[in-house]
Parts: C-alpha cells; sequence; structure tokens
C-alpha cells in the first residue's frame, strides 16, 4: 500500500472518511424532512462514488452534460437521472434517446419552445416517451423561465407535443424568498388548471441545510457537499474539517520571507475566485494567502504567519472550487490514515458534450 507521503506532487487526494460522513450527513438530513437526495455528479465524475451516494439512500443522479450520463449509464450507478442542461442538435438530441432506452428514467430539463419541439422531434423519431421539467430562473439569473406565468404556459406547450411527459418544475439554486414565491405560484397555476407537478426539485449546496424551508420541494440535487472546499466552507455550510478534497502541493523556491512558490498553479487549483480573496486554503498555515496562480506557479503570501514553510516542504490546499480541479486531472486518491487505499480514475472527466 502506497504512503500518502510517497505521492508525487502536485496531486489531487480525497480524505475517504470525510468524504463518507458528507455523503451520511447529507442523505440524513434530506431524508430527516422527507426530501429527495439526487447528488449531482459534476464534482467528482467518477461511477464508484456515485455508487456510494445511492447506497446510502439517493433517489438517483443529477448529470450535466451528455457524457457524464453515458459514462454513468455505462457503469449502471443507477436507472434514475435527471439531465439539467438545454439539448440542442440532433447528433446530442439522438444520443439522449438512445440513453433514454437504457433506463427505467432519464428526466430532462427545457426553458424554451425550440428546446421543447426538437426533444419531442427526436423522442417520436425514436418511439420513445421523455420526461421533462421546466427550469425556473428564481433568481441566479442564468438559464430558465421567467415568470410562474412562463412556466405554466410552457409547461402546457410542451405537454401537447407528441411523446412529452411533464413531470415537473426545477430550479438553482433555491432562494428565499425568491425559490419560495415563485413556486407558490406556479403551483398554483397548475392546481387550479387539474395538472400535477410529481417533481419540485431545488438545487445547490450552500442552499442545502435549508432546503427544509421551501416546502414545496420533493428533491434536492447537490454536488460540492460531497467533498466540499473553500468557497462551501465560506458559505457556513461546512467546515474546513468536513473538506475531503486537498490538493498535495511541494513549496519549490521561497524568493523572499514572505513569499512561498508552490508547483501547483492555475491547472490544479482553479482561478475560479468568485467572491474568495484567495485561490484555496493551506491547511498547515491557516493565515497563509495563495494570492496568485500561473499555470504551475501557486504563489503564497506568508506575511501573516508566525511559521513558515521551507523549501521542499509538502502542504495541503483545500481548492476553491473542487468541481473544477476534478476535470483537471486524470485521477484522485482515496486516502485514509496516512495511506492510499483506491486510486479512482476521473471516468467522466471532459465529457462536456
Amino acid at each position: 500500500m502506497t504512503a500518502l507521503a510517497d505521492l508525487d506532487t502536485p496531486v489531487v487526494t480525497v480524505d475517504l472518511d470525510i468524504m463518507r460522513e458528507n455523503i451520511r450527513r447529507v442523505q440524513a438530513h434530506l431524508a430527516r424532512h422527507g426530501i429527495g437526495n439526487r447528488p449531482h455528479i459534476k464534482t467528482h465524475k467518477i461511477p464508484e462514488i456515485g455508487k456510494m451516494q445511492i447506497a446510502a439512500g439517493a433517489t438517483g443522479i443529477t448529470c450535466q452534460k451528455l457524457g457524464e450520463v453515458e459514462v454513468f449509464v455505462d457503469a449502471g450507478v443507477t436507472d434514475d437521472i435527471l439531465l439539467t442542461f438545454n439539448i440542442l442538435g440532433e447528433p446530442k438530441t439522438d444520443r439522449l434517446m438512445t440513453l433514454v432506452k437504457r433506463v427505467r428514467r432519464l428526466a430532462v430539463v427545457l426553458d424554451n419552445d425550440v428546446v421543447a419541439q426538437a426533444l419531442s422531434d427526436a423522442a417520436a423519431r425514436h418511439g420513445v416517451d421523455l420526461h421533462f421539467l421546466v427550469e425556473c430562473d428564481t433568481g441566479f439569473g442564468r438559464t430558465g423561465v421567467q415568470t410562474p406565468d412562463e412556466a405554466f404556459a410552457l409547461a402546457r406547450r410542451a405537454m401537447r407535443l407528441p411523446r412529452m411527459r411533464f413531470d415537473g418544475l426545477m430550479t438553482f439554486p433555491n432562494r428565499d424568498p425568491n425559490t419560495r414565491d415563485f413556486f407558490d405560484a406556479a403551483l398554483s397555476l397548475f392546481k387550479q388548471a387539474g395538472i400535477p407537478v410529481p417533481v419540485v426539485s431545488g438545487g445547490g449546496t450552500p442552499a442545502l441545510f435549508t432546503a427544509q424551508n421551501f416546502p414545496m420541494l420533493t428533491e434536492h440535487r447537490a454536488g460540492t457537499c460531497v467533498y466540499n472546499d473553500a468557497m462551501v466552507v465560506s458559505t457556513g455550510t461546512a467546515g474546513w474539517e468536513n473538506c475531503a478534497m486537498r490538493v498535495r502541493a511541494t513549496v519549490v523556491s521561497r524568493p523572499t520571507a514572505t513569499r512561498a512558490i508552490l508547483d501547483a498553479g492555475s491547472k490544479v487549483l482553479t482561478s475560479d475566485l468568485y467572491f474568495m480573496k484567495g485561490y484555496g486554503h493551506v491547511m498547515e498555515y491557516p493565515e497563509a494567502a495563495i494570492t496568485a496562480l500561473s499555470e504551475e506557479h501557486g504563489t503564497v503570501d506568508l506575511s501573516a504567519c508566525a511559521e513558515r514553510p521551507k523549501v521542499g516542504d509538502v502542504v495541503h490546499v483545500v481548492p476553491n472550487h473542487c468541481c473544477v480541479v476534478t476535470n483537471m486531472v486524470d485521477e484522485v486518491y482515496g486516502v485514509r490514515n496516512g495511506a492510499v487505499e483506491v486510486v479512482w480514475p476521473v471516468a467522466a472527466r471532459g465529457k462536456i458534450r
């Protein structure tokens, strides 16, 4: 068995005990409130971890791209998948319909008539029924219909198309009170029309532990919570002790008394900043700040540190955004008690189509 200390750097590790506890914690919380857990696999992209989530009680999984669905269907992870992306173009819709035939339920989302028509045409061409959810923008400002009236009207139009089966509504992320107000108004319209809405799907790791505040939700989709990262910690949803993913890096230079250079740059740590002030959290030196990244170099400001690393020292960095880190490496190393127990290929890495 390989020792953690013997791993060459930079390398991405996952603490197996922390990850399993994260899976248990999420499942227990949602189950306690009667909300289905549909984890988003874009964080880990590893079928074996998806199987752990299903074994813990998840009702199914969420994928963002067809390529991810293909990998997870091939691996037999689950027969209940939600694909949360508008699918356009005949090559993609044909792939989608092939996958629909292979599992018990593969539902998609849509937010416009062009996508709805294309999906209907493909479903009719392949002789399958397609379950769909209408995506609603409840404050994030990305995809999704903009009002409850639009959600109702689009669902009605799509339901009239051949082979289209309405399953419900979805949003990302849950926002209080926007999401509650939007769904309350939309669900009232469906109720008045006598149209069942079996699924109301919320999402987001920072919104995970307040999902119970949205009583209409039937399921929740969260991805980052399986590992957690610096952005999640900054929201108060997790602590550093809940962060399973660490980038193991070596100090390769100390050009000044207050500067260290790591052998992990933007190709490992990700340049995603969002609202963060640095590019990750150095576990051994919590007062340090990763202030800049180039492709292979990470610049660390040690000004606030009483103790400072030497050239050759190894540190462990919790990245800002673990989902991006996953997609930049070929494998991750599952570790426990200082030893490597498993090496997982990132099977759905690069599956962007």
